[in-house]
């Protein structure tokens, strides 16, 4: 790509060879070679219009959308803004499948990392593609530059990768770990969605009713001091929490913040503290079905992936451990590992552990009978995954009005507490 001094920079949309739609940034002198260098790559349709100029010192706060062929999200948002640069998984998710596209056009692996590279604005991933780039245009293969970056390459990927290159068929190799990266983002955000809104809407409540005690109630305790008769049981109650959240409140704050510390540091460093969290997960209501079917979906959909590449049972077992994303469940799948490496059926194996759900364990078995092990996996990762949709769906619909309730009976409580006592003065009156 030209980066001479008199490129324009323009943003475009349009659709890629798979027929999806894309969209990102592209450098040309004027919109007609934009259009001209974007057919080239396999954009059709593609309508471009000149890119604005974020306003001087806010150009990372939004954060910005880069794409090449696959589309993607490469801005930095609030932690470019900071100066905090960190690659996503979903910037790794958009960056294969920009790989992938190219891949199938036929255009050469470096020039590939070069048009990636470039069309993320996301400087720390500009600089993984260069350094991975470089090192292919050395001769290293693709799978042994990547194996440099473990923090964004998994096993899982590296093996895919190395398959596709034994076999000659990288691109196909790439177009599956990028639908397999897409699938996984977008049950991650599935389940983010089912906890984050809750956690948002208790925090708010939590917020209203601080703010409440600490500034609202203080100003009526100070009028009800010289009332010069008895309060109500339910507004001294009232007032003595108030007292307390007033003298009380940083250090409470405090050890909020240092609770979820601690959590953080003991989940990072202490297997025995994961697994812990893990199995309470497992048996919360609501949320421990959800994530069952996660691991389920995940599960299946890691096993259809790898086996369809043609990785060995055992080493595609290997990888489903390390993408369950539950201690529990990645002990259970090594064990089913072990068991096919004595020579146990799948089907067999994953029963006895006794944490999958009976239509998983008929699909494999089905695939296991009929030799399309792979292709059954995948319908019921794709079962799995709607069923999650619909429980996130399903939680949404039932904690939003419980959630505004407690809120409603929280503030509405707090304030009939400090207008008793003048409701009470008037029927004395």
């Amino acid at each position: 790509m030209d980066n001479g001094s008199d490129n324009i920079v323009f943003a475009w949309r349009g659709r890629d060879r798979d027929g999806r739609m894309a969209r990102g940034d592209i450098e040309a002198p004027s919109p007609a070679l934009a259009r001209a260098r974007l057919h080239r790559q396999g954009i059709a349709g593609a309508k471009v219009r000149r890119k604005r100029k974020p306003l001087p010192g806010l150009g990372g706060l939004g954060g910005g959308r880069g794409g090449g062929l696959g589309g993607g999200h490469g801005g930095r948002g609030i932690s470019g803004w900071l100066g905090i640069q960190r690659i996503r998984p979903a910037d790794i998710a958009v960056f294969t499948r920009q790989l992938a596209t190219m891949a199938k056009a036929g255009i050469p692996l470096v020039q590939s990392f070069d048009i990636a590279g470039a069309s993320f604005d996301h400087p720390a991933m500009r600089r993984l593609a260069a350094k991975i780039r470089n090192d292919v245009a050395a001769g290293a293969s693709l799978a042994s530059a990547l194996r440099k970056h473990p923090r964004h390459f998994d096993e899982l990927y590296l093996s895919l990768i190395a398959a596709g290159e034994a076999s000659g068929t990288p691109d196909v190799m790439l177009a599956r770990i990028a639908a397999h990266r897409e699938k996984s983002e977008a049950l991650k955000a599935r389940l983010r969605k089912a906890l984050a809104y809750p956690a948002i809407v208790a925090a708010v409540a939590l917020a209203v009713t601080g703010i409440l005690l600490v500034q609202v109630v203080p100003r009526f305790a100070a009028t009800y001091a010289g009332f010069g008769a008895e309060l109500p049981a339910f507004t001294l109650f009232v007032l003595g929490v108030s007292d307390f959240a007033q003298a009380w409140w940083a250090f409470v704050l405090g050890g909020l913040v240092g609770i979820n510390w601690l959590h953080r540091r003991a989940a990072r460093s202490s297997p025995a503290y994961r697994a812990g969290r893990d199995r309470l997960l497992l048996r919360a209501p609501l949320a421990g079905d959800i994530i069952r079917k996660a691991v389920a979906a995940r599960f299946a959909r890691t096993l259809a992936t790898t086996f369809a590449a043609g990785v060995p049972l055992v080493d595609a077992l290997d990888s489903a451990a390390g993408a369950a994303g539950n201690i529990v469940y990645a002990g259970a799948i090594r064990r089913i590992r072990d068991e096919v490496t004595t020579g146990a059926g799948l089907h067999s194996s994953i029963r006895a552990t006794g944490l999958f759900p009976p239509m998983l364990l008929q699909m494999a078995a089905i695939g296991e009978e009929s030799g399309t092990l792979d292709a059954m996996l995948e319908k019921a990762a794709g079962i799995y995954e709607d069923a999650v949709d619909n429980a996130v769906e399903g939680i949404s619909a039932l904690v939003e009005p419980v959630i505004m309730t407690v809120l409603s009976l929280l503030v509405g409580g707090l304030m009939a507490a400090m207008y008793l006592p003048i409701f009470m003065l008037g029927s004395v009156v």
